[in-house]
């Protein structure tokens, strides 16, 4: 019998929250089931996913491979974010804070899974407003890639200036 061999996986998988959600038809009622799922590899990349389903294992499947499909590079400094950010998504608001070494990750229950996830170990977050998994979620990736833009925006700008200093060098050569 040929042993199984196992890999490691790409990514960490957790599941947030798992409601159970009902559809009113006309025979009556059909029950499904509503799973967030956060997927990482704790070296900047995340990812959420809504997967609903008949049975759990199978929302929880589809969770996993929406997230995959939203996966968002952040750029860490060290063990923490590079910049704060406050960003809103319907009802939830949610500030992240970059912390000194040694701080944790001081957070909520989504916004600490979605952290751990990334590779965030040293950070401040406060999440306001709606308590709604789904809303902090959504509130807490769009904080991450708003980082990431401000990330690419001041490498950008150290190029600029790098190849001004550079022109500027070259003419009083």
């Amino acid at each position: 019998m040929p042993r199984r061999t196992f890999e490691p996986k790409e990514y960490e998988e957790s599941v947030i929250n798992i409601d159970r959600v009902t559809k009113v038809v006309k025979g009556g009622k059909k029950m499904k089931f509503r799973v967030l799922v956060v997927v990482g590899n704790k070296k900047g990349k995340v990812g959420i996913g809504i997967g609903k389903a008949v049975e759990i294992p199978q929302a929880i499947q589809k969770g996993v491979t929406a997230a995959k499909r939203n996966l968002v590079t952040v750029t860490l400094k060290g063990t923490t974010l590079p910049f704060s950010t406050k960003t809103r998504t319907g009802a939830g608001w949610v500030y992240l804070q970059p912390a000194i070494n040694g701080t944790g990750i001081v957070a909520g229950g989504v916004v600490r899974q979605i952290m751990e996830k990334v590779g965030v170990q040293d950070v401040l977050t406060k999440s306001l407003g709606s308590s709604n998994a789904i809303s902090l979620a959504t509130a807490t990736m769009d904080g991450l890639r708003d980082i990431e833009r401000m990330t690419q925006m001041r490498d950008l700008r150290r190029q600029e200036y790098a190849a001004a200093e550079s022109r500027g060098s070259e003419a009083h050569a």
